[in-house]
C-alpha cells in the first residue's frame, strides 16, 4: 500500500500515477487506498477518488467500489448496482489516461464491487463489467461543449459573482442555455431554476429524457397537443401517426366506445 499523500489534488493525483508506474514495474501485488485521479471534462481537469485500485502482477489495474448497499443472497438492487457500475466506469476512464502512459499497464473493464452480505458487517464482492458503462460516458464526454467556448459565447460583461443582486445573477444564468431533466434535482442545485424555465417555455424534457427521446422532432407540449389533434405536423412521421392513434384510441375510451385496443 503505497504513500500517496501528497499537497492538493494536483499533487495527488501526480502521486497516484507515479505509485501505479511503480507499481506496475515492480510486478506484483499492490493497492492503492483512495487514490488520486484526473480527468478532462469539457476541457477542464476534474478530480475523482475511487475506494481502491488494485495492481496486478500482470499489470492489470482493477477498480474496486465499496457501497453501503446489501448484497442478499448474492444479488444486489439493479438500479443501485447501474449506479455504482456508472460511477467506476468514471474512474475506468480516468485511470486509462495514466495507463496510456505506463509501459506494461493495462486497464480493467471489470470492477470489483464490495457490499454488506445479508444486512450484516460482513463484506462480500462481486465483479461487475462496466464496458457499457464505460463507452456511453466517453461519448458523452466527446459531446461535451468546452467551457471557454460556452464562455465566449455569452454577453460581455456576464458574472456569476455571488454578490451581484437576484435579477443579476438570474439574467446571467438564463444566458447558458440548459437541458433540464427530472434526474438534474438529485444533482444541480439550479435544477428547480431551470425546471421553472423549462414548465414557463412548455419543453417536453420536463417530462423526462425518456419522453423527449420519443418525441423526435416535437419539443414542446404545445406541439405535442397540436400534433395529437391533428392540427401540426406529418402524418407520415411515424411520431404523429403514433400521438394521433394515442389520441383516438383515448377519445374513443371516454365516448364509451370500444375498448382499446
Amino acid at each position: 500500500m503505497p504513500d500517496l499523500t501528497a499537497a492538493g489534488p494536483e499533487g495527488r493525483a501526480a502521486r497516484t500515477a507515479l505509485a501505479l508506474r511503480e507499481a506496475t514495474a515492480a510486478g506484483g501485488w499492490s493497492l492503492l487506498d483512495h487514490p488520486m485521479l484526473a480527468l478532462e471534462v469539457a476541457g477542464s481537469p476534474v478530480y475523482l477518488e475511487p475506494d481502491a485500485v488494485v495492481v496486478h502482477p500482470d499489470g492489470t489495474w482493477t477498480v474496486v467500489e465499496i457501497k453501503s448497499f446489501p448484497m442478499i443472497d448474492s444479488s444486489a438492487d439493479a438500479a443501485k448496482v447501474g449506479a455504482a457500475a456508472r460511477q467506476a466506469a468514471v474512474y475506468v476512464l480516468a485511470l486509462e489516461r495514466v495507463a496510456a502512459l505506463t509501459e506494461g499497464a493495462e486497464v480493467g473493464h471489470r470492477v470489483l464491487l464490495v457490499c454488506p452480505k445479508d444486512f450484516s458487517n460482513l463484506p462480500t464482492a462481486s465483479v461487475v463489467d462496466v464496458r457499457k458503462q464505460r463507452a456511453v460516458t466517453h461519448r458523452q464526454l466527446t459531446r461535451l461543449t468546452r467551457v471557454e467556448d460556452i464562455a465566449a459565447a455569452l454577453p460581455e460583461g456576464t458574472t456569476f459573482d455571488p454578490g451581484r443582486s437576484p435579477e443579476e445573477l438570474g439574467t446571467a444564468v438564463d444566458a447558458v442555455p440548459a437541458a433540464y431533466a427530472p434526474e438534474c434535482l438529485a444533482a444541480c442545485e439550479l435544477a428547480f431554476h431551470c425546471r421553472a424555465k423549462a414548465r414557463a417555455q412548455g419543453a417536453v424534457e420536463a417530462l423526462g429524457r425518456s419522453v423527449r427521446g420519443e418525441l423526435g422532432s416535437l419539443t414542446t407540449v404545445a406541439g405535442v397537443l397540436a400534433a395529437a389533434a391533428g392540427k401540426e405536423g406529418d402524418p407520415a412521421d411515424p411520431t404523429v401517426a403514433a400521438l394521433r392513434r394515442a389520441a383516438a384510441l383515448r377519445a374513443e375510451a371516454l365516448e364509451g366506445g370500444a375498448p382499446c385496443r
